[in-house]
């Protein structure tokens, strides 16, 4: 009898357990949404200051990305590509913003070692600002979700996928697309 109420109590923690797994995570925002505005601590090249989403959309488009989690190799192989890029996020008038549910002083480290002192990093150990966007996996990281925002606050793209590799590529082809409505 012990055994058969042992193997239930397992049987419903795996059905609980595979109920969570199974869910979808937070839903990326629809294009043409506004962004939710936010201020963050945020790091470049070790020296934290304060992000205001707000304030940078008067300057420009703003690519927004979440990643799970600083110094990770996905995490790592996607600074170095934003890194390696930002040059030409510069010549189409975006900033970039790294975020995750990392602390400052994490970002601080992973600004200047990871992300090469190239593009500010922001810290959101509660995952508000990754709620708001819809980009939370089981409430414990940011999921690997890249926003492109244009001036006016909307959502001009979004896009969804764990695998680093075309985060970069497509939010660059969105802020030139976005550049050609504009013009």
């Amino acid at each position: 009898m012990k055994y058969l109420l042992v193997v239930l109590a397992l049987a419903a923690l795996a059905g609980v357990a595979l109920a969570v797994a199974s869910r979808p995570a937070s839903a990326q925002l629809p294009l043409a949404a506004v962004a939710p505005v936010f201020t963050a601590q945020v790091a470049q090249g070790g020296t934290v200051s304060t992000f205001s989403l707000a304030a940078a959309l008067e300057r420009g488009p703003v690519v927004l990305y979440f990643f799970p989690k600083a110094f990770t190799a996905g995490c790592t192989a996607e600074a170095h590509d934003f890194a390696d890029h930002i040059d030409e996020y510069k010549a189409l008038g975006a900033t970039v913003v790294g975020v995750s549910g990392d602390s400052i002083a994490t970002q601080v480290k992973f600004s200047t070692q990871e992300c090469r002192s190239k593009f500010l990093v922001a810290a959101d150990p509660g995952l508000k600002i990754a709620s708001a966007y819809g980009a939370k996996v089981l409430g414990l990281f940011a999921n690997r979700t890249s926003y492109v925002i244009a001036p006016d606050g909307k959502i001009a793209y979004a896009y969804t996928s764990l695998d680093p590799d075309k985060h970069v590529a497509n939010t660059l082809t969105a802020l030139r697309a976005l550049k050609r409505e504009r013009s």
